[in-house]
């Protein structure tokens, strides 16, 4: 089953102004498939499949010889070298969307692509399944299901076991992946780092407080983080920085980039885990935020999410840059409305009324509303919303 992406339009578009699209992601989150669906008449190649990187790696100027109107080349950080010979290539050609790049290394891969092709590609990067993706074609699930399931295709397409395939993803993928870039020698005390950091999600990143509890130093801890971020593990949210107040929290709050993952290392199992796990309203605020992310990504954007707190206990859990203006999401995995819910967004009205732009509640409830400015809405409308980012 195949599911039509959102940022296909996007990836289109780019395709026909550079000779080089790079599409950026983690494993499995369908960056594959949406080449080959988007690009049908391109050859593909795998960088994975040993035989073809050797052979490709032996002669790459036979191999561009052989494929003069581009190819899909995937995961192609494991023979960066291969950008040096693209390089020409397309520079000789001018074709516009001559080659697709794949990769799930994000550091790796932006090092090489600076030095070879700077100016010639262009980026995208591609996370797992929306809410609207899913539910385009398949039912509409409860809000717990998306807890426990997550958003990753092969739970959707192939009718996975959510709990079974995310523990063979962790163990087949991430601890691969780690393994390659840190080295790694004893995996039990990483670990323990990453299920820690999922008992984190939503909070304010500690180095200190984890290396303790992890038995390993902050630098260590700092290392590891870097790697779940360029292998899009984790992502960091910053706090939102203006000269209002000097009391304002300054370190950053971690989220996982599928919250199904961010499930699986909790120990959740079944709805029933999810509906009770005191967590259960950080996962939900991880989804809603990743939907936010997943919007800008899907349109060729970087992220423009922050979060605002200061030391009195005034917080709200995102700020979306417009410019000057800002856009205010506050969440809440309630599905009953209070008044209370708008304590943080009245706050900051109060405190910046001319850079408000518009102030928002997400939540589970399914009435939607404008109350005193506050537009109050269902999680589920994100996908809908046009006017934001």
């Amino acid at each position: 089953m195949w599911i039509k992406r959102d940022i296909k339009s996007e990836l289109l578009y780019l395709a026909s102004q550079y000779p080089v699209v790079m599409i950026l992601g983690p494993r499995q989150a369908g960056k594959t498939s949406l080449a080959q669906r988007t690009f049908p008449e391109k050859p593909y190649f795998s960088l994975e499949n040993p035989d073809v990187r050797e052979q490709i790696i032996a002669d790459p100027r036979a191999f561009f010889l052989a494929n003069p109107d581009g190819a899909i080349i995937d995961e192609f950080q494991r023979y960066p070298d291969i950008l040096s010979y693209m390089q020409g290539i397309v520079d000789d050609k001018k074709q516009k969307g001559q080659f697709i790049l794949t990769g799930s290394n994000n550091i790796s891969m932006l090092s090489h692509v600076t030095q070879s092709l700077a100016g010639r590609v262009a980026l995208l990067k591609l996370l797992p399944f929306t809410i609207g993706e899913i539910t385009s074609v398949v039912k509409e699930y409860h809000t717990d299901d998306y807890l426990l399931n997550g958003f990753y295709p092969g739970i959707y397409s192939e009718g996975l076991n959510p709990v079974k395939a995310y523990r063979n993803y962790y163990e087949t993928y991430v601890e691969r992946d780690i393994r390659q870039l840190l080295q790694v020698k004893d995996l039990i005390y990483f670990q323990r780092f990453v299920k820690l950091c999922a008992g984190r999600v939503g909070q304010l990143f500690n180095a200190s407080s984890l290396a303790t509890e992890v038995g390993v130093s902050s630098m260590t801890i700092h290392a590891w983080l870097a790697t779940l971020q360029v292998t899009f593990i984790v992502f960091m949210v910053q706090p939102w920085s203006a000269n209002i107040s000097k009391r304002m929290v300054k370190t950053p709050k971690l989220y996982f980039y599928d919250v199904g993952l961010a499930s699986n290392l909790l120990g959740i199992e079944n709805i029933t885990h999810v509906s009770t796990h005191p967590l259960r309203g950080a996962l939900f605020e991880n989804m809603v935020i990743l939907e936010l992310l997943k919007k800008r990504f899907n349109a060729g954007l970087d992220s423009n999410l922050y979060f605002y707190r200061d030391n009195h206990g005034n917080e709200v859990d995102i700020l979306q840059e417009s410019g000057y203006q800002l856009n205010l999401f506050e969440i809440k995995s309630g599905q009953t409305f209070t008044s209370h819910f708008l304590k943080g967004l009245d706050y900051l009205r109060k405190l910046i009324p001319d850079r408000i732009e518009s102030s928002n509640l997400v939540y589970a409830g399914e009435q939607e509303m404008t109350i005193n400015g506050h537009k109050i809405m269902n999680y589920k409308s994100l996908s809908a919303l046009e006017n934001y980012g």
